[in-house]
């Protein structure tokens, strides 16, 4: 598996990835990923300054990604955002690898890195716990993602 930024005709396949997996877990209504404006065109999205999204490719084929960008404009912290991954690669061990890289960027601009989940997604948050994420009492303000029910901060200062 490879990992490396998106490119525009990653758009419609990264969006499908995201849009299967906020159904699998309920993800899928207003207050979530589900309904940003951006999820039609990540790349164009990422391409603003201070921001990336990684995408994650078998022979070719889009199987998961994730992205960094400011949380509500803020230059100090930075958001993990979608970071979804197809059934067939869970549990590989690339989403620690797709992490750290998305860690790695942001810790250049960032920081600390906040992240929105469900708790229902009990593996994702299994995963972040484990990768010295800490589990907050109630989002950051300026969070447009109101169904949220797990937040999650991470200091990127060594």
């Amino acid at each position: 598996m490879n990992i490396r930024l998106i490119e525009y005709k990653d758009n419609s396949s990264i969006e499908h990835i995201i849009r299967e997996c906020l159904i699998e877990f309920g993800g899928n209504r207003e207050g979530l990923a589900w309904a940003d404006a951006s999820m039609h065109d990540l790349y164009h999205y990422y391409k603003e300054p201070n921001r990336a999204y990684w995408i994650v490719e078998e022979d070719g084929k889009v199987l998961g990604g994730c992205g960094i960008a400011p949380f509500a404009e803020s230059d100090q912290v930075c958001e993990l955002q979608k970071m979804y991954l197809s059934k067939s690669i869970r549990g590989s061990g690339i989403a620690a690898e797709l992490l750290q890289t998305a860690l790695d960027f942001a810790a250049l601009h960032y920081k600390q890195c906040y992240l929105e989940t469900l708790q229902s997604m009990h593996a994702a948050n299994r995963f972040y716990r484990k990768n010295g994420f800490t589990l907050l009492e109630s989002p950051l303000g300026g969070s447009e993602h109101f169904a949220c029910d797990a937040w999650y901060i991470k200091s990127l200062e060594h």
